[in-house]
């Protein structure tokens, strides 16, 4: 299982190519179509609904992104679907209606949420959800996640689609994660048991040897997420490709 070589050529837009400021909000359809549009490839979150459905959105909770109480678990997707995104006029989309929306036309990377809080094994619904609406999508789209189990699950029900890690230098001051759960993960352990082929790791973590050791095995190395043109140079020569926002990152030769 590899990459298309579409994973390497284009960069990818951070929660798509988002700004407020232009009205296309983290994750939303205004950002989508401008991701598209530009010619980027679009990264983009996947949360789980009350009722069992895949949303597009970062966070768990709602409050920064729609300035609303509550968590996105909380709410049905019809709910959430009229729940208004600050800084734009729409909803919160699903994943089945944003695969419709991109149709193939970039790449798609989707971020599965980890749901276990400790990146555990309490796991499934949200990978199932996924998976459901990817079936029927025939564009280039791989999935990650920072929980080696969510992978491994993805790994299960749709080995087909390639898989990686999100992955970090795993400093507990920026984590809400146990120290063991740090210490454990930021080695990246489980590239091999989930059959991962890619990993995207922290920009300002590059230099670490184990990237190195997994680059030289042939998986191809992205990383999150840069935020200007002299991070993206940097970046570029250890990474294959970038996830990046606030800037337009340049398109590999």
């Amino acid at each position: 299982m590899t990459l298309l070589r579409c994973f390497y050529e284009r960069p990818f837009a951070h929660r798509a190519l988002h700004d407020v400021t232009d009205g296309r909000p983290e994750n939303s359809r205004a950002a989508i179509r401008a991701a598209i549009a530009a010619g980027y490839g679009i990264e983009i979150d996947v949360q789980l609904s009350a009722d069992g459905h895949a949303m597009v959105f970062h966070d768990y909770g709602l409050e920064r992104l729609t300035g609303t109480e509550g968590d996105v678990r909380e709410r049905t997707a019809e709910d959430l679907a009229k729940v208004v995104l600050l800084g734009g006029t729409e909803g919160i989309p699903d994943l089945a209606e944003v695969l419709t929306l991109i149709n193939g036309r970039v790449p798609l990377l989707v971020e599965i949420k980890d749901q276990d809080g400790d990146m555990g094994t309490a796991i499934g619904p949200l990978e199932h959800a996924t998976a459901q609406a990817l079936a029927s999508y025939d564009g280039p789209v791989a999935v990650m996640s920072f929980n080696p189990h969510s992978v491994a699950e993805m790994a299960r029900i749709c080995p087909d689609i390639p898989r990686g890690i999100v992955t970090s230098a795993y400093r507990s001051e920026d984590w809400p994660l146990s120290p063991a759960t740090c210490n454990r993960l930021r080695d990246i352990p489980d590239y091999d048991r989930v059959g991962a082929c890619f990993i995207s790791h922290e920009v300002d973590d590059l230099a670490r040897p184990r990237v190195a050791e997994l680059k030289a095995q042939g998986a191809m190395i992205a990383c999150w997420t840069v935020t200007n043109a002299e991070q993206e140079r940097e970046a570029r020569k250890i990474a294959d490709n970038i996830t990046f926002e606030q800037y337009r990152a340049t398109f590999s030769a």
